[in-house]
């Protein structure tokens, strides 16, 4: 199989020093910007307290009843999710290196474009829904005109990305003032629905088995936010430890996405409502509840479209994320316009069988291949297409379609077992050159980073 030998991709008029200003989307994150637990923590949990994953709380939350059966699900569940996403979260702190520069060691220099445009397309999706989804609800919430929508829609679909457009920087700025908010909104909420139950004797009691499987309701909770996890490695290549990068990731996965998954569980329980925001209209906290409507939304908007952004960088081997930000923006409120709200329930089921195969992939080559650390990116010879991390993605995107169980473990599993098999460490990589490649990379030695320049 031919190689080829991988640089840093940049085109002419393109130097460097853009890569700090852009995030180093084609490069790893040098130890002198690296950051600390609380803005890495901000920006994840900004980004998984999202209303599609109260939807899909409600969902399970009316056919459970709430102690012990759905508390336990919803643990499992949450379980399931941070572990796979700690573990590439450990692969982005370790490496420095995006998602994407990942997927380019599991899948080839070439091969890695598939997980691009995989990547990059779901996140469009989410963009096109969220964006939807607030100029909709503040329709109904305000009682405003229907031909208000389209207007709202090109307002918050290109103006949820500023944030992104700046970088890590308005992600951690956005999620300081919005995490503590919505946190207070959701206690204030839950006391409230607590005293509309009659305490917790009352809502212990709601829900009825039955009409869901438990495997259904792990799905759900695993699914909710199982793409999006994928990409972690997009914020903790810039944590400044591995305790960092797995707090952070464990405390968004586990518990901010658990605490969405009660929340729309509860609402649903006690009011027949899904998403906190119309349960705080209907008890009384009309502008609490478009507070956290926007809150919500643009949290996870602006780390949704940076997710594209990366991919997107990647994809065309350019630094001009910012760039692509905004054309991404574009396409999403495009997207939207053309009615992307009514396609959320196929779109999560086609997240939850092709994304997560790509992360067990990514995982058994960074842990099994290259045991816990890439040589560097800039002298790595690398083929165009790596046959054995396609295959495993083959195996395990045909394991969450077709074996019985909870398809997106199923898929990670799957990938990771098959690559694990077919994986061969590279002849090149040796104990002599490995340290010089590591220092290139600034990657952990004795505890400290070194900067790749």
């Amino acid at each position: 199989m031919a190689r080829t030998a991988v640089t840093g991709g940049y085109r002419d008029g393109e130097t460097p020093d853009r890569s700090e200003t852009e995030d180093y989307p084609l490069s790893a994150v040098p130890g002198s910007v690296r950051q600390g637990f609380w803005p890495i923590s901000l920006v994840l949990l900004g980004f998984t307290f999202f209303s599609a994953t109260m939807w899909g709380g409600a969902e399970i939350g009316v056919a459970f009843r709430f102690w012990p059966d759905l508390a336990l699900i919803i643990l499992c569940g949450s379980t399931i999710l941070a572990a796979y996403v700690t573990g590439l979260g450990y692969v982005g702190y370790r490496s420095g290196l995006s998602t994407a520069l990942s997927a380019r060691f599991a899948f080839g220099d070439a091969g890695s474009r598939w997980s691009d445009a995989l990547l990059g397309l779901t996140q469009i999706g989410w963009y096109a829904w969220g964006t939807a989804t607030i100029a909709i609800i503040l329709v109904r919430l305000l009682n405003l005109g229907a031909g208000w929508e389209i207007p709202l829609i090109f307002v918050f679909g290109l103006g949820f990305c500023l944030t992104a457009y700046i970088g890590c920087r308005g992600l951690a700025a956005l999620s300081k003032v919005a995490v503590p908010a919505m946190l207070l909104l959701i206690a204030i909420s839950g006391a409230v629905a607590l005293r509309s139950a009659d305490g917790i004797d009352g809502l212990l009691m709601t829900g009825s088995a039955g009409t869901l499987t438990v495997a259904e309701a792990l799905t759900i909770v695993v699914g909710t936010f199982v793409a999006g996890g994928t990409q972690v490695a997009n914020w903790t290549r810039f944590a400044g430890s591995a305790r960092t990068a797995v707090g952070s990731t464990l405390l968004a996965f586990f518990f901010g996405n658990g605490l969405m998954v009660a929340a729309g569980a509860v609402g649903a329980a006690v009011y027949g409502l899904s998403d906190i925001v119309e349960v705080l209209a209907v008890q009384g906290l009309l502008s609490a509840g478009v507070l956290m409507l926007f809150l919500n939304i643009w949290t996870t908007q602006d780390n949704t479209i940076y997710n594209f952004s990366v991919a997107g960088c990647h994809f065309f081997r350019t630094e001009r994320r910012r760039l692509v930000t905004f054309a991404g923006a574009a396409a999403g409120t495009g997207l939207a316009l053309l009615g992307m709200y009514d396609w959320l329930i196929p779109y999560m089921v086609m997240m939850g069988v092709f994304i997560p195969p790509l992360g067990g992939v990514i995982m058994a080559d960074f842990f099994v291949r290259y045991r816990g650390r890439y040589p560097a990116l800039e002298e790595a010879a690398l083929p165009r297409f790596n046959l054995p991390g396609l295959a495993a993605y083959a195996a395990g995107s045909l394991a969450a379609l077709a074996v019985p169980g909870i398809p997106p473990v199923n898929g990670i599993v799957a990938a990771f077992l098959a690559y694990a098999c077919l994986a061969r460490l590279p002849a090149h990589i040796n104990r002599s050159n490995r340290s010089r490649e590591t220092r290139q990379m600034g990657q952990v030695s004795g505890g400290s980073f070194r900067a790749q320049r």
